[in-house]
């Protein structure tokens, strides 16, 4: 059986988590109900989660691979889950930030791994670092939405929209580039 790269699709469906992500956001931060938003961001979630699960523990790229692809994949997928779950139920999904805290310093320490051990290379290494940096700091910023101020905190909501604008448009453009090289040379 040949060897399916999967890649394209996840940075397409990590486009589309982020941009779910800054939708919701945004719309917290005007004061309007986003219900409608949990079916999607918990099936996203659940694509996320088993995406990310295959590639940590059963893609056969080298470990370094895995890691750098799939594990991000497998936890952002949680915050998905747990995400729409939270909209679902209509509780308080703040607490989820925190994990999002913790994958942006993991994504911190994979952009250094991506420079130091030479995993990226040319112009796949100013994008995908570029798009691991932004993801890191959307994600290492994410609490800045438990604070309170007089108006409640829209400024830290818009700020991670942004972020996660900016990795929605990192993710479609390498994503865009790896279909075009995927279809340009099937298996």
């Amino acid at each position: 059986m040949a060897f399916v790269d999967s890649l394209a699709v996840m940075l397409l469906a990590v486009a589309m988590s982020a941009a779910f992500i800054a939708y919701y956001l945004v719309g917290i931060a005007k004061g309007k109900k986003m219900d409608s938003l949990a079916g999607p961001i918990f099936m996203l979630g659940i694509f996320d989660f088993l995406s990310g699960f295959y590639m940590s523990f059963f893609w056969p790229l080298p470990g370094a691979y895995n890691m750098l692809f799939g594990d991000p994949m497998l936890m952002l997928g949680i915050i998905m889950i747990a995400g729409g779950f939270a909209i679902y139920k209509n509780t308080d999904g703040r607490p989820i930030s925190l994990i999002g805290f913790f994958l942006g310093i993991y994504l911190f320490a994979e952009s250094y791994g991506m420079v130091a051990y030479h995993l990226e290379a040319g112009a796949e290494l100013l994008s995908a670092l570029g798009f691991y940096l932004v993801s890191g700091l959307s994600g290492f910023l994410s609490p800045l939405v438990y604070l309170k101020s007089k108006n409640n905190n829209k400024k830290a909501y818009y700020l991670l929209a942004a972020l996660l604008v900016l990795v929605v448009l990192a993710a479609m453009f390498i994503g865009t580039a790896a279909i075009i090289g995927h279809l340009s040379s099937p298996p």
